[in-house]
């Protein structure tokens, strides 16, 4: 079964940084696959945070641009890694960040829906003032 898997939350201070990981199975056609962080903070919508699709394009909400930048790693061990840098966080960033990936083998881009499938089980991100 295609599992994601978390990492890289933590508490920062305004204006620090943190980067998200996150582990794709190797089952899951990592290369191609459209892909995305959500986040989720106490009382609000799940928000699509940043999302890279089959072919590599890459959609930002408002909020993060120029701050976030999300990007299709490949570790030296073989793992397929999912990563979120993140720079001058800020308060309103404070949620749980969840990696999410589309079908499996499905090539989704020029805007069509992902339709995620697989998501991980988040990791939380907190930012003091």
């Amino acid at each position: 079964a295609v599992q994601l898997t978390e990492s890289g939350g933590d508490s920062v201070l305004a204006g620090g940084s943190l980067r998200l990981s996150c582990i794709v199975s190797p089952e899951y056609e990592y290369s191609s696959g459209c892909m995305a962080w959500f986040r989720q903070a106490p009382g609000k919508e799940r928000e699509r945070v940043a999302y890279i699709d089959s072919v590599g394009s890459i959609e930002y909400t408002a909020s993060v641009k120029g701050r976030f930048r999300i990007s299709r790693d490949y570790a030296e061990n073989g793992d397929n890694t999912l990563t979120l840098q993140m720079n001058s966080l800020k308060p309103e960033d404070t949620a749980m960040y969840f990696c999410a990936a589309g079908p499996n083998g499905a090539w989704v881009s020029h805007g069509a829906v992902c339709g995620f499938k697989y998501w991980g089980q988040g990791t939380q991100v907190t930012v003091s003032s």
